[in-house]
């Protein structure tokens, strides 16, 4: 919606729904629940800490500020109780779309080809990337407003590096490289960062590890009863 638009309008409430207003509510409440450190749980041999930082992207920093004034507003009405959590920005905290870079990636998009899945194979990843919309300058150059399809393959590449090299030693590296050559490039990085955790998807998705799924399922049910308890018995 625009900034002008007047809530009379009928289609400006048609685009309001319960989740812009709820989600907040929720994700601040998922955040302060982690108030005690009640100790081990036999079955998933964790330890649950204090919610003291919290890793969002920019698009989820607002809402980790609602978590932290709902968090001040109580500490002020009825003494210090809950922690204050901070915000950690992800290095990679706006992954654009391959198939219009000025917009974010994102798995509601109509196009499949726009996004990257972390349980794609290497046949579908190279397929992406060889289609994802860059443009005919000659070069690796990172520049998310003149080339933003180029920038944001370059991110890409840097944030699943092996090697942890950074956008500009991508650059140094590959600047001679032909558009169809860095895109190769960029997909081999992508495929080789994500075997292991594809291979993890499909193990633990697999028939036989249903019975472990249900198992881990209702432990986080009973972890999160215990930990709702201690929170807001005293609340």
């Amino acid at each position: 919606m625009s900034d002008s638009v007047a809530l009379s309008d009928p289609d400006a409430k048609a685009k309001l729904k319960l989740g812009l207003f709820s989600y907040p509510v929720l994700q601040s409440a998922d955040i302060l629940l982690y108030q005690y450190v009640p100790g081990s749980f036999a079955y998933a041999q964790i330890t649950i800490r204090r919610a003291t930082h919290v890793p969002v992207g920019h698009d989820q920093a607002q809402h980790l500020e609602f978590a932290r004034e709902n968090a001040k507003n109580f500490n002020t009405a009825h003494g210090h109780f809950f922690c204050e959590p901070q915000t950690i920005i992800s290095p990679a905290n706006r992954v654009m779309s391959l198939r219009d870079p000025r917009v974010k990636m994102s798995k509601s998009h109509e196009d499949p080809k726009s996004r990257l899945l972390l349980n794609d194979d290497a046949g579908t990843i190279q397929l992406k990337i060889k289609a994802a919309l860059t443009d005919s300058i000659n070069g690796l150059s990172y520049n998310p407003i003149e080339r933003p399809g180029v920038s944001n393959l370059l991110a890409l590449m840097s944030h699943m590096d092996s090697d942890h090299r950074s956008v500009e030693q991508i650059i140094s590296e590959g600047q001679y490289l032909s558009m169809r050559a860095f895109k190769e490039e960029v997909a081999a990085t992508l495929i080789k960062g994500l075997t292991d955790i594809r291979a993890g998807y499909d193990y633990y998705m697999s028939a036989s590890q249903a019975r472990y799924l249900q198992e881990v399922a209702a432990a986080g049910i009973e972890a999160a009863r215990l930990k709702a308890e201690r929170t807001m018995t005293p609340v």
